[in-house]
């Protein structure tokens, strides 16, 4: 579980052409939601939408609008021509933090070196942490892994929160 996590909001967006339209079942969508609950989040809002710019910054608006303190997505980063969720996120976002988008690329590169190619960027709005995930199902539990120990603490630190000895929360 994620301290600080609470009974905060969490959402999950998938961005895929094909699951939109029905032709593929939300397999990362669903292990993402498995995970915030498992976090301590209140799911409290789940879409699927088509690989769009407008159609993916009205999902990640409404999450945020909804409560949502943590909103994650899951496709569109790579760098096929209807890639673009990050070209969709990032101007929303108010600060980045590349940090989380550089660990995320890095944490299993040497065993799928295609994880290099992702394109995810994290950052704030206002004091919900929004954070761009692969489609794979592989590479969703890669940033899963990459996400848990940090949410709580980004989360803590952004509404005014101490730092706390060995960086945790």
């Amino acid at each position: 579980m994620t301290a600080a996590a609470g009974t905060a909001g969490a959402a999950i967006i998938t961005c895929s052409n094909r699951s939109a339209a029905g032709a593929r079942d939300d397999q990362s969508g669903e292990l993402l939601a498995e995970a915030v609950t498992e976090w301590g989040f209140d799911l409290v809002s789940r879409a699927v939408v088509p690989d769009e710019l407008a159609a993916i910054q009205d999902a990640v608006r409404a999450a945020v609008a909804a409560g949502a303190r943590l909103v994650l997505t899951t496709g569109g980063t790579g760098v096929t021509p209807t890639d673009v969720t990050p070209e969709a996120v990032s101007p929303l976002l108010e600060r980045q933090i590349p940090g989380i988008a550089e660990r995320l690329r890095a944490a299993n590169v040497d065993r799928v070196p295609t994880a290099a190619l992702s394109r995810g960027v994290a950052g704030l709005i206002g004091d919900a942490l929004v954070v761009t995930l692969p489609g794979s199902p592989g590479g969703v539990r890669d940033g899963i892994a990459v996400l848990q120990p940090l949410v709580g603490h980004v989360l803590d630190q952004v509404v005014g929160g101490d730092h706390r000895p060995g960086g945790g929360v």
